[in-house]
Order: C-alpha cells, then sequence, then structure tokens
C-alpha cells in the first residue's frame, strides 16, 4: 500500500513503532548521502549513551501505613483492649535504571576525521524532562559553541520542543538547520501534519556542494520497505492523539483511500 499521508504520517509516532522508525530513518539518511559526500567526507553513526530511571521519573514508594516502633506498640496493647488488626505490605515501585543508547549521525571529512555536520533526530526521552533532555541539551550546547553545523529533526508532536528564539509559533513539527558561520541565527522549518515534509540543505565547509535532503521521500522509502502499512490498524485513533480539527482531516483523508 502506497503511504497515506501528504507529510508525517503520526500512526509512526507511536511509541511501539517509534523506536524502530528512528533507527531507519537515521540509517536512511546516511545511506542517501554517503554516495553524494564522496570522496571528501564520509557519514558515521555514532552513538549517545546515558543511564536514566524508567520513565525519567524517579518512582519512589511511599508507605501509607506508618508502621512504629515495636516499643510503642507494646505500650499500645498495655494501655488497650482493642486489638489492631495485621498489617499487610503494600505493593510500591522502585527505581529501575535503564542504560539508553540514542543513535545519529557525524558528517566528517575523510582526511582530518574532523567533525563538520552533526544530524540528531530527537526522541521522546529528549523531549520531556529528565536525564534524556538533560543529556541531549548538554551536547546541544557543545555542538552550538563548535564550529560544526547543526541539523536537528523534530517528528514527534509530543514534548517541549528545543529552545529557539524568535519563531512565536507553535507547529506539530520541526527542522533547524544550523550554520556555524552565522550563528546565532538558524533556519527553522516548522511545519504541521498536513504539510509536506520540508526538504533541506546539508550544510558542510565553505565552497563544498552541498546536497538537499528530501527527507519526506526518505520517509515515505522507510514505510514501504518496513512494511508498515502491514503493522498499523488505521480504523483506529493514533497514538499520541490528534487534536478534533487534525482528527477529522486524517478521518477523511483515510475514509478517501478506504482504509477505514
Amino acid at each position: 500500500m502506497s503511504y497515506p499521508f501528504p507529510g508525517m504520517n503520526p500512526y509512526l509516532e507511536n511509541p511501539d513503532l517509534w523506536p524502530g522508525v528512528h533507527g531507519r530513518i537515521i540509517v536512511s539518511i546516511a545511506d542517501f548521502l554517503a554516495p553524494k559526500l564522496r570522496p571528501k567526507y564520509f557519514v558515521a553513526i555514532e552513538e549517545r549513551i546515558y543511564q536514566t530511571t524508567i520513565d525519567d521519573r524517579v518512582l519512589v514508594g511511599i508507605p501509607d501505613v506508618v508502621v512504629q516502633s515495636s516499643r510503642n506498640a507494646n505500650e499500645k496493647r498495655q494501655n488497650t483492649s482493642v486489638v489492631l488488626p495485621e498489617i499487610s505490605p503494600k505493593t510500591v515501585t522502585v527505581p529501575l535504571v535503564e542504560l539508553v543508547k540514542e543513535r545519529y549521525l557525524e558528517v566528517r571529512k575523510v582526511e582530518t576525521k574532523e567533525v563538520v555536520t552533526v544530524i540528531e533526530i530527537l526522541s521522546p526521552k529528549n523531549k520531556r524532562s529528565g536525564e534524556g533532555r538533560n543529556a541531549y541539551e548538554n551536547k546541544r550546547q557543545r555542538v552550538l559553541g563548535s564550529s560544526t553545523h547543526l541539523i536537528e529533526i523534530d517528528l514527534l508532536r509530543v514534548g517541549e520542543p528545543m529552545l529557539v528564539f524568535g519563531d512565536g509559533i507553535q507547529s506539530d513539527y520541526r527542522i533547524l538547520v544550523s550554520r556555524s558561520e552565522t550563528r546565532p541565527r538558524a533556519d527553522l522549518y516548522d511545519f504541521n501534519l498536513r504539510n509536506v515534509i520540508p526538504s533541506f540543505i546539508l550544510p558542510l565547509r565553505s565552497g563544498d556542494s552541498e546536497p538537499l535532503v528530501d527527507l519526506q521521500s526518505l520517509i515515505e522509502g522507510i514505510y514501504e520497505r518496513a512494511s508498515y502499512d502491514l503493522v498499523i490498524n488505521y480504523s483506529q485513533e493514533p497514538i499520541p492523539q490528534l487534536s478534533e480539527t487534525d482528527m477529522a482531516w486524517v478521518d477523511a483523508l483515510l475514509r478517501d483511500q478506504r482504509l477505514r
């Protein structure tokens, strides 16, 4: 089945699908760029590793019953004839540590191995408070303070967008292109569910030919190769939920294609 949306497919944002989608986007961009950057540059797939608690929350079990010392309990038994019920344990949750690996791309010069451009695809952990956001923000600040270009791709509607100044626009999705030589100015492509995903030029060193990245075509190719049409149930609502107006638009779009 062909890709059913003009832009981003909101069903791909489902937490059960997104890790696979994220990985495929990373590989797809790398495979697309590699032949276009030869022989001066190469594309490396790197990993950012950190530890965090499950769901980025410190889950501490707070007891519902205060158990007094045996001395106080004995005194109560001596002073009253009322028999207290036996205390049963409560089920609580303690923090579990998980090791998180997030992949990103680096475009490097062949001769010097210098990192020229970093390409990041944001994950849900990057967009909510916790260690995942802290780890990414620290990395982001290092890149923005260097001579390395930054491409930041946000294809997730839920969560807090990364900080930029001067846009004043609330959008579903974003692509940030930050060239080192023009900072603090950068290009922000903000777009919504009904828009085609914008293409962007990959910044390289001055004087070098810079390829155009057609992210829309890459995602449509991923959808077909991964057979997501066999996995997604379009008769159900997407997760995360859409606004009422966007849901009405999606419903009409899917019915027109006989997917509902």
